[in-house]
């Protein structure tokens, strides 16, 4: 291969974000890592009687509801990141939807089927995605594309009592806590950014963290009060 074509090809992986760190100088990328307490309570979602799902353990845990995203408030999207988005999933499951909260990236199709013995119809009044899918029975599905970064509010226009949040973002900067509350933003380029928590039953938080040019770990932890 051609020092012409050696040197063409570290400028696109480069741009891309894709060229090793330490290699012709470029500085490694690193981790924000941390954890999100969430101090406020946050009430049991009230269920309907299922007969069909007596004796079955719940779809989700109360814990689920305490989910939190954390995010950087800007970063760009990588160069030549045109890859299509895989499909992304929220069941109706008795009469819930799983997970409550599902945060892609803008480009995404989800995917909602039904797996109860009901039928369902899920709708949003969102700004970011305003939709209606109708009724549709079990077994089935129906899907919708969210192209522009925001918070969707998810419900069911026959069961009141369920509701879900999409959170869409402009990048893949992003994490969903696990139910002990840490999560992990991986190959962040060295910089300065706003590091965001976010949950339901809480107000915003931010942070300041700079990811050094050597790369490695940054931790980054967040008590998340009352709104």
């Amino acid at each position: 291969m051609s020092q012409r074509r050696i040197a063409s090809l570290i400028l696109v992986a480069a741009i891309a974000g894709l060229w090793p760190a330490g290699v012709g100088g470029r500085a490694a990328a690193g981790t924000i890592r941390g954890r999100v307490d969430v101090k406020t309570p946050v009430a049991p979602e009230p269920q309907r009687p299922d007969v069909g799902g007596l004796g079955l353990s719940p779809a989700h845990e109360p814990t689920d509801r305490r989910r939190s995203v954390v995010y950087l408030e800007t970063a760009p999207r990588a160069a030549f990141d045109a890859r299509e988005e895989p499909h992304a999933r929220m069941d109706q499951r008795n009469e819930t939807f799983v997970p409550h909260v599902l945060a892609i990236v803008a480009g995404t199709t989800v995917d909602f089927p039904n797996d109860d013995r009901t039928y369902h119809n899920v709708f949003s009044l969102s700004k970011a995605k305003s939709f209606d899918l109708g009724r549709y029975a079990t077994g089935k599905s129906k899907s919708v594309r969210f192209d522009h970064p925001g918070i969707v509010r998810v419900f069911c226009d026959i069961h009141s009592h369920m509701s879900a949040f999409i959170l869409v973002f402009a990048h893949r900067y992003f994490s969903v806590a696990d139910s002990d509350g840490s999560y992990r933003l991986e190959n962040v380029p060295p910089g300065t950014y706003t590091v965001v928590a976010w949950n339901e039953a809480a107000a915003l938080e931010s942070r300041r963290v700079v990811v050094p040019d050597t790369g490695g770990e940054v931790e980054v932890n967040f008590a998340l009060g009352r709104r």
